[in-house]
């Protein structure tokens, strides 16, 4: 349970008003243990993976309050330099924010950090993740993560531009996200989990090792 007066992350949440919208989740608390301990719809992330998401999720929420462009592409170039190490970037991009109203010392004042995310999950929500020793299978793990990566960046687009009223029947949709794999020699292509399950992309141009090295 939260502490009496709330952790940081608590209060950035109470602060700006970070609720779900259109989403499955009840609250973003709710989405956070969900990608934390991992679900049907997500791979289990890490502390760091977790902490830039919201850092973004309260970025986003700032720009749509200010009518700043928060699309995927703006909110990713524009993250990275508040927290990157470039002075003269960040100078940019804090004047570029204030000339839109906004007060970009404090939104990074209020970003929190992964030690932070760590207690909010364990301490605030209880949260309990089941340590893994070892993976045999990380391939699969890490397609896995980036699917879900991908997906979650969809549904923050889809999200915002539902809110500004560019799409309707969002909350009655959902998003999938299918890899596909080419080969470089014909037309074939096929999605990931056929080639790992036939054990090639293109039975006509397979190419051994063998061959490789000769």
């Amino acid at each position: 349970m939260p502490t009496e007066n709330g952790c940081k992350v608590d209060h950035v949440i109470e602060r700006y008003g970070l609720e779900e919208v259109n989403s499955r989740y009840a609250s973003i608390d709710e989405r956070l243990l969900a990608r934390w301990i991992g679900d049907e719809r997500h791979t289990a992330e890490g502390y760091r993976s977790l902490t830039e998401w919201f850092n973004k999720r309260l970025l986003r929420e700032v720009f749509n309050e200010h009518g700043r462009d928060a699309l995927g592409a703006r909110i990713e170039h524009d993250y990275g330099l508040l927290i990157g190490d470039d002075d003269l970037l960040r100078e940019e991009v804090t004047e570029s924010l204030e000339a839109d109203g906004i007060d970009a010392d404090q939104v990074r004042e209020d970003m929190v950090s992964w030690g932070t995310m760590r207690t909010h999950l364990l301490n605030c929500l209880n949260g309990e993740k089941e340590q893994k020793t070892s993976s045999s299978d990380w391939e699969r793990e890490s397609v896995e993560m980036a699917k879900s990566f991908a997906r979650e960046k969809v549904e923050d687009a889809l999200s915002s531009l539902a809110s500004k009223e560019k799409i309707d029947g969002i909350e009655t949709s959902s998003v999938s996200v299918q890899i596909q794999v080419s080969c470089d020699i014909c037309p074939t292509r096929v999605p990931l989990e056929v080639a790992l399950e036939q054990g090639y992309v293109c039975e006509q141009h397979i190419v051994t090792n063998t061959e490789t090295n000769a």
